[in-house]
Formats: structure tokens, C-alpha cells, sequence
């Protein structure tokens, strides 16, 4: 697996870049030589912060973690992703390309029960075209963490959401 590590006003020794390949290199069982890991390393205030995103054949999967050192963090990002593999396995296979995940490995045994069925509650409602920032105070109105709307000028359908460190985003689609 290809990995690209990314610092954000960090910098890491050559020891903990070498940890980090090793502990994603034990990822590599489940995928081909063509996934790429992504990983971020950020600080904020005391925390260190691990975004590990590996995207195989269109599928991304993803996990993001505080810690008090990069070292401790990846331990938990790759246990999340594997966690991740383990709960979707079936529906992976079934959506990668055929070999996406080697035969000869077999997954761990641990409680974490395959998901089956997908409880889906659907809701249905007209679009109305406004502006990102009339979408977030809709989005707040209602309480709610994403708001789907139509964008006034392009007339295309976006999400705006709430992010985790209290500020927004906005998703544009094209056709």
C-alpha cells in the first residue's frame, strides 16, 4: 500500500514516520498493492491529531483521532479502520473488484458483529433554492447537523454541515 503522510505545522522524526508506515502496513492484508493511505498530522492546543484515510478501488474508509502522541493515535486509527472492515466485510467484497481483499487472510474473531440491515427511515421534501448561508441557519433552525438545499446561482444540489470543530461545510454536486 502507497502511503503519503501529510504534516500541518508538525514536524515528526524519521522514527515516528517509520512507525506509522509499519502500523498501516499491517492494513496491507486486506487490500491490493493499488489502495493508498493518506495520513494527516495536525496539532491542536495539547492534542495531536491522526487523520487516516485509505481509499481501495472507490471505496474510502476512514477514521480520525486525538491523542496525546501520534504514536498512540495510529494504534486506534488502524484498529478503527480494521473494525470497519470486519463490520462491512460482506458488502465489500460484494462492491470491490474481485480479489479486493485476499483470500488467504482470514479476519480475527472479536465481538464486532457484521452490520446486515440497514434501518433506513426515508423522508421525502422539496427543494428550495437559497444560499449556503440561508441553508445553515435552516440547518440550525431545525437542529440538525446537515441540510440539503438547492444552490440559488447554480441551481445544483448541496449539503451544508456541521463540522466537529463547530465550524461549517459545504458539499457541491455536479451533474
Amino acid at each position: 500500500m502507497k502511503t503519503s503522510i501529510l504534516l500541518r505545522q508538525v514536524t515528526i522524526g524519521d522514527d515516528v514516520r517509520a512507525l506509522i508506515e509499519k502500523k498501516i502496513g499491517k492494513l496491507d492484508k486486506f487490500f491490493l498493492e493499488n489502495a493508498e493511505a493518506y495520513v494527516t498530522l495536525s496539532k491542536k492546543r495539547e492534542k495531536e491529531i491522526l487523520e487516516l484515510t485509505i481509499s481501495a478501488d472507490g471505496v474510502l474508509f476512514r477514521s480520525e483521532v486525538e491523542g496525546p502522541t501520534f504514536c498512540h493515535a495510529i494504534d486506534t486509527a488502524v484498529n478503527i479502520i480494521e473494525r470497519q472492515i470486519r463490520k462491512n466485510k460482506t458488502r465489500l467484497e460484494k462492491r470491490l473488484r474481485d480479489g479486493a481483499f485476499l483470500s488467504e487472510v482470514t479476519m480475527p474473531e472479536e465481538d464486532v458483529e457484521e452490520e446486515t440491515d440497514f434501518k433506513i427511515r426515508r423522508k421525502s421534501f422539496n427543494l428550495k433554492p437559497m444560499t449556503a448561508e440561508e441553508a445553515i441557519m435552516q440547518m440550525n433552525l431545525l437542529g440538525h447537523e446537515f441540510f440539503v438545499f438547492e444552490d440559488q446561482e447554480s441551481e445544483e444540489i448541496c449539503v451544508v454541515y456541521k463540522r466537529k470543530d463547530g465550524a461549517y461545510g459545504l458539499i457541491e454536486t455536479s451533474r
